[in-house]
């Protein structure tokens, strides 16, 4: 068993000129590392209103649970407005983008399993 405190996971900015991020800025809370001999990757990601990642995708599937403000979440085909408590299943190689590209912050928590890898398909 594992249990984690949030209050004590740092948050830290993300990369945002030359990655995968766009916008103002970005922070990540790494809670659990598929390093550490868990199946999957989990975190939380918090956007500051105006920022988002690039269009992207994952070698697998991708869980998307909203945790608080509001965002959005886009493919090719649509996109769709997400607030907290709604679940996003991203399948794997689906090219898509999420975060908070207008006036208000989005955070969620982001799942993905041991070994999916993500690949940029936006300049």
């Amino acid at each position: 068993m594992k249990k984690v405190t949030m209050a004590d996971v740092a948050k830290t900015p993300t990369e945002m000129t030359g990655g995968l991020m766009t916008g103002t800025q970005v922070w990540r809370q790494g809670i659990l590392d598929p390093d550490d001999s868990n199946n999957f990757n989990f975190g939380i990601v918090s956007f500051d209103a105006g920022s988002r990642n690039k269009f992207h995708i994952h070698s697998g599937d991708q869980i998307l649970i909203i945790t608080e403000g509001t965002g959005k979440v886009a493919t090719d085909d649509e996109t769709v407005t997400v607030t907290e408590g709604d679940v996003v299943v991203i399948p794997a190689g689906e090219n898509h983008w999420h975060g908070a590209p207008d006036d208000t912050s989005m955070a969620h928590i982001t799942i993905t399993v041991k070994g999916s890898e993500t690949t940029q398909t936006e300049p």
